[in-house]
């Protein structure tokens, strides 16, 4: 092939070549034409070998270019067929890992259908286990219960209690309660074998485990039989009252609650265990784990309270059967507990050696001492019921409890006059039937009650307790009333609202009671009432306030005119002087036009002078000022010689420069009327009239005064310038109570309030005296009650009502044509 393409290649060449050579030859001639052909080939050849190593060279280089690229093919090809390999084998290992995971899921789902059939071969197991269980129980159910029962009832005597405990019997019936397998009659009997084995006290309740005691609540929690639930109660009491370990734990599984819902059942066997369990639980605990026990729950909400409330009913109501009952003369116990109380107030003489007679005057006279009012036979007293036999109870407890403060309250009103003496027996008889109503002891728990006392949990006798508070109480109340006999029930009515008031106040202890209702002492009672009657009659409501403020410059005004008017009509004043005879007398008057004062000497037997009689005047306009009391100039000239009363009806007014002046004593200053609480009038106190004078108050005040008082219940007879005020009896006006506010309406007012206030207001000053305050209120509150007559039951609200959007339109005339259409 290469010498083909080398010919065709130098063939032209050839023809050439011989072309020349044949021109040359035939110039030349043949034999240099042989030599040149010999040459040409020669050199042709040559070339042509040049040409095919050159070729050569250029077929290796294209060969070995070629083998270069094969090589890198078969590279190429290599590394592929690598990565393909390592491909496949990535592929395979994936096949495989997915055939791995595929059988393991094939393997789970095969355990998970293999523990499903176990699982439903142990169901038919335990389904095949628990049928032949029950059989085994109903056919061996009456020989264990009629084995228990007979245990049961042989286990109260000792001898084999003793006999069954020594073979820890009790024990397998502890077993028995503890797995908690048998049924609600079995387990009640052997409860109730039990709890005979553990009464004779031959084991201690403390060798119980706590599991026990879990399963026996969980027993009386869960149980439905009655008869399980009562001995359980009976158990869990007998442990709590055991041990104060036993407490502990029992008050950890027994709640509130629960207790609290075996009260609300019908059955009162239950209601009676329940109650001695919470009763023992009670009296075990000390003051904060009683206090935890009642407060278990975060709050006490409205169903706890009724609880709670039902409780204290129930608890409280067994002291009923003591209240009902009379004292019974010929019961020597009840007779020895009054003497027991005669003997602990007074130390007598031995008896023995007092003739009969004489200790019956000696008994009698001590019983009265003590407040009986059949001194003779003092178990009368306690006929009454109530309180009956439980005043006699809270005396003799309040006598051994607290000897000191009995004795000292026996001694303390033995020492004064028989009328002012507080009975003791008296008061507290009374005081225990207060309490007995306060506590509402005897009537039934209502259904919807929630008005619980806080403190009934504090305490292990909570009547008895407030008794001794209170029986000293209602010493404190009757010293501060100043009382005697015959205001006897209002002590009382007051010492019921004290320890109403303090109850109220939901007091948690003893002591926080007994610290409220002695610091409400009387005066506090009588501001509480007066601020209740006040909020009664509205007369503290704003726009009453507001009324008031507005009416006060017209009523001052109108005091104003009485006073000038009274210093119109003149006063008689006594001259002091320093000697030994009888003083002299002067008069004193304003001119109607309230420009001067006219003033000289008259005699004794003088009226009213006229003011052309009185010789002296002093212009208003040339007064300076209004002295009163020590500051007086004929008080300062006699200083040390007069009375403290004649200092205090002194007064004197300065004109035209200070070294004259005109002096003045008043005949009276007090007006005869009540303190500001009226706390120590008595009935026996008040006279059988009183008057105040309204001379110079306008007609239409006068009229308006008279209307007022008519609303109270009193005999009025009127005259043009004095009221009297007469009432029918002490009763008809305070109908068994104090009224402050009644006495408040009689006045007399005297010269010195008269004359100072009149005085100060041609002075251009403001009156200050309590005659003006009190007439200033007085006023008020008629004039306020005149005018909410027409309200009357009708509620005034704090703020006034809000004042209505005004209307879309104003047309309010009416359409007729529509009507005629």
């Amino acid at each position: 092939a290469e010498n083909q393409r080398t010919f065709v290649l130098f063939f032209p060449l050839l023809i050439i070549f011989l072309s020349l050579n044949f021109t040359f030859t035939n110039i030349t001639g043949v034999r240099t034409s042989l030599l040149f052909f010999c040459l040409c080939v020669f050199l042709l050849c040559v070339s042509v070998f040049l040409l095919s190593v050159c070729f050569y060279v250029v077929c290796v280089s294209v060969f070995l270019l070629s083998v270069c690229f094969y090589v890198v093919c078969v590279s190429a090809f290599l590394l592929s067929v690598c990565f393909y390999v390592v491909c496949v084998s990535a592929f395979l290992l994936s096949v495989c890992f997915y055939v791995v995971c595929v059988s393991v899921f094939l393997l789970s789902v095969c355990f998970y259908v293999v523990c499903v059939s176990v699982f439903l071969l142990s169901v038919c197991f335990y389904v095949v286990c628990v049928s032949v269980f029950l059989l085994s129980v109903i056919s061996d159910s009456g020989v264990r219960c009629d084995s228990l029962k007979q245990l049961a009832s042989v286990s109260t005597d000792v001898t084999f209690a003793q006999e069954f405990i020594s073979r820890d019997g009790h024990l397998l019936l502890v077993k028995i309660v503890e797995d908690s397998n048998e049924v609600p009659l079995i387990m009640t009997h052997t409860l109730t074998g039990f709890m005979e084995l553990m009464d004779h006290g031959i084991v201690s309740w403390e060798n119980l485990s706590a599991e026990f005691i879990k399963k026996v609540s969980f027993v009386n929690a869960k149980a439905m039989d009655a008869s399980i639930q009562q001995v359980s109660l009976a158990i869990l009491e007998s442990m709590v009252l055991s041990s104060s370990s036993l407490f502990q734990l029992v008050k950890q599984e027994v709640t509130m609650e629960r207790l609290l819902s075996h009260l609300q059942v019908t059955n009162q066997q239950i209601q009676t265990k329940a109650m001695a369990l919470l009763m023992a639980l009670l009296q075990t605990a000390g003051d904060a784990d009683r206090q935890n026990i009642i407060h278990s729950s975060a709050s006490v909400g409205d169903e706890m309270a009724h609880y709670l409330y039902v409780l204290q009913s129930v608890t409280l109501n067994h002291l009923e059967l003591r209240m009902r009952m009379p004292l019974d003369s010929y019961n020597q116990d009840q007779r020895e507990i009054l003497h027991n109380l005669r003997q602990a107030a007074f130390e007598t003489e031995s008896e023995n050696s007092l003739s009969n007679e004489r200790r019956r005057s000696l008994c009698a006279k001590e019983f009265k001492k003590l407040g009986f009012s059949n001194n003779s036979n003092p178990g009368q007293d306690l006929l009454r019921t109530p309180p009956g036999l439980l005043a006699l109870d809270t005396m003799s407890y309040f006598a051994s409890r607290y000897p000191d403060a009995y004795s000292r309250f026996v001694l303390e009103n033995s020492s004064r006059e028989d009328k002012h003496e507080c009975p003791f027996a008296r008061g507290s008889i009374q005081l225990t039937l207060i309490l007995c109503e306060i506590l509402r002891i005897g009537e039934p728990p209502s259904e919807t009650g929630s008005n619980y006392h806080p403190i009934f949990f504090s305490q292990d006798r909570l009547l008895e307790e407030l008794f001794c508070v209170c029986i000293q109480l209602v010493n404190k109340t009757w010293k501060e009333m100043r009382a005697t006999q015959e205001d006897f029930d209002k002590v009382m009515q007051v010492v019921r609202e004290q320890i109403t008031r303090t109850l109220s106040s939901k007091p948690t202890s003893l002591e926080l009671f007994k610290n409220k209702v002695n610091a409400l002492n009387y005066s506090e009672i009588l501001k509480l009432r007066q601020t209740e009657r006040l909020h009664q009659e509205e007369t503290l409501a704003p726009p009453v306030l507001e009324l008031k403020e507005r009416l006060k410059p017209e009523l001052l005004e109108l005091i104003r005119q009485q006073r000038l008017n009274r210093l119109c009509q003149g006063t008689l004043f006594r001259k002091i002087s320093s000697r030994r005879r009888q003083d002299k007398l002067w008069y004193c008057r304003l001119s109607p036009n309230h420009k001067v004062l006219h003033f000289g000497d008259v005699e004794e037997e003088t009226e009213t002078p006229a003011i052309e009689g009185l010789q002296e005047k002093i212009p208003v306009a040339d007064i300076k000022a209004l002295l009163t009391g020590k500051d007086c100039p004929h008080m300062k000239e006699n200083k040390g010689k007069q009375t403290k009363e004649v200092l205090d009806l002194a007064f004197s007014i300065t004109y035209d420069v200070e070294e004259y002046s005109l002096n003045f004593i008043a005949s009276s200053r007090i007006d005869v009327s009540s303190d500001d609480t009226g706390a120590d009038l008595s009935l026996s106190s008040i006279s059988a009239s009183l008057h105040f004078t309204m001379a110079d108050y306008p007609t239409n005040h006068s009229v308006s005064l008279v209307l007022s008082l008519s609303l109270f219940p009193f005999l009025f007879c009127c005259s043009s310038i004095t009221i009297f005020i007469l009432w029918k009896s002490p009763e008809d006006i305070f109908s068994g109570c104090k009224v402050c506010v009644l006495l408040k309406l009689i006045v007399c007012l005297s010269q010195f309030c008269l004359w100072t206030d009149g005085l100060s207001v041609l002075l251009g000053r403001d009156m200050s005296s309590e005659c003006m305050r009190s007439e200033l209120e007085i006023l008020l509150s008629m004039e306020i009650k005149l005018r909410l007559l027409d309200l009357e039951n009708v509620p005034i609200p704090d703020n006034a009502p809000p004042v209505p959007k005004p209307p879309s339109n104003y047309n309010f005339c009416y359409d007729f044509s529509q009507t005629e259409q």
